[in-house]
């Protein structure tokens, strides 16, 4: 993505949470296939309860945005909630 579109595009952040590690590899496929889109990326293993968090920092148009939580949104054992700015 070149500067300009990223000047036309929103910051967003996407949180995840991974009930079933077996997502994992279809979890990393589908952020791979979006890296244009990724500033940063932190992952917790919450070993207490069972689940594993990712928060990623996103910058890019709204509607790939949508795509990449839509796209997760479908992997089984997968919750993924996103927020965007308005500008």
């Amino acid at each position: 993505m070149c500067e300009t579109d990223k000047e036309k595009g929103r910051i967003g952040v996407a949180a995840i949470i991974i009930e079933d590690m077996e997502s994992v590899r279809e979890i990393n496929e589908a952020l791979h296939s979006f890296s244009d889109l990724i500033v940063g990326r932190l992952g917790i293993p919450y070993r207490e309860r069972g689940v594993s968090v990712i928060s990623v920092i996103l910058d890019g148009d709204p509607d790939k945005i949508s795509a990449l939580t839509g796209k997760l949104g479908k992997i089984k054992s997968v919750t993924v909630k996103a927020v965007m700015s308005k500008k």
